[in-house]
């Protein structure tokens, strides 16, 4: 049997640096990287050029609007195609959460919603990778305005430096559907007085307390207790966890924003065929607090071999 990835994490309360700070999803295994990553390096054409990125710098760059059109209007029949189907880059399902109290949020005009909650930081590349598959589900159900661009750090010792992705720390989301909250604790600007990365968002005491309790191997099957409170973390209206990227980081290696986000609309690349599929799976657990709306999305047959998958009614 091939050794599994060690997991890293990052506590919300942790004050000293931790490499790669982080969970990869409980798949993965050091062939399954290498296998990506000599695929993904001849099957996706890369940009030499690069992007301005806010890496380091501590500055919010928003994201272009061409990238964000691309990232937020995947095509249904791309959604479609690729199902939960993700060959050479392995993917990671939600984890079903039982007997735990809802988690509502309340819109800017007083309705009361399920809420997906997610809990991360800008210099942890596992944070990074989790962040397209989230954005594009999230698309589907409602409307981002301010996302930036981000790269996980780049520090040496760091696993999958530079990874390409957004930050949520100044965006907006509007749902009819869902309520969205995000915790980006972390820049990724390494503090060297404190020892670690600067701070930026502190969870509330009710986040931060569903955090510890359900971020955990109590709950989340496969997880050891050295893994508990990884980052990313999403509640998904407390049904539905996610701890960890659901797919490596190393997919999204060497590769320019914008060219990712053109890419979507092609069901057959590696790349975004991990993103998509991702994209269902969370795609059907808002479909399960949301009644099934909107019917497009949820009827969908990407969405229906999710629910599937899932085991979702």
């Amino acid at each position: 049997m091939a050794k599994t990835s060690p997991a890293q994490k990052q506590p919300v309360s942790r004050k000293t640096p931790a490499k790669g700070s982080g969970r990869p999803a409980g798949l993965f295994t050091w062939i399954a990287i290498a296998v990506v990553v000599v695929v993904v390096a001849t099957l996706v054409i890369v940009k030499v050029t690069s992007s301005p990125s806010s890496s380091g710098s501590g500055a919010f760059v928003p994201s272009n609007p061409t990238t964000v059109a691309e990232l937020t209007s995947v095509p249904a029949s791309a959604f479609n195609a690729v199902g939960v189907t993700s060959t050479v880059v392995p993917v990671s399902a939600p984890v079903t959460l039982k007997g735990a109290p809802a988690l509502t949020g309340t819109t800017a005009t007083g309705a009361k919603l399920p809420e997906v909650f997610y809990l991360g930081a800008e210099y942890c590349p596992f944070c990074a990778a989790e962040r397209w598959p989230l954005i594009v589900a999230l698309s589907r159900f409602g409307t981002f305005k301010g996302l930036g661009d981000m790269e996980s750090s780049t520090l040496s010792g760091e696993v999958y430096p530079g990874t390409p992705t957004f930050t949520f720390v100044k965006s907006t989301y509007t749902s009819k559907y869902l309520v969205f909250k995000s915790i980006e604790q972390f820049t990724n600007v390494y503090d060297a007085a404190a020892g670690f990365y600067t701070k930026l968002q502190k969870p509330t005491g009710t986040e931060a307390a569903n955090f510890q309790k359900y971020d955990t191997s109590k709950y989340i099957p496969g997880m050891q207790p050295t893994q508990d409170h990884s980052i990313p973390y999403i509640s998904i209206g407390n049904k539905y966890l996610v701890s960890g990227s659901s797919f490596t980081p190393a997919t999204l290696a060497n590769q320019q924003r914008s060219d990712i986000a053109a890419g979507l609309s092609n069901a057959t690349s590696p790349v975004s065929a991990a993103i998509l599929a991702t994209a269902n799976y969370l795609s059907a657990t808002f479909c399960s607090l949301t009644h099934d709306q909107p019917g497009s999305v949820c009827a969908s047959p990407g969405v229906a071999a999710a629910k599937k998958a899932l085991g979702i009614k």
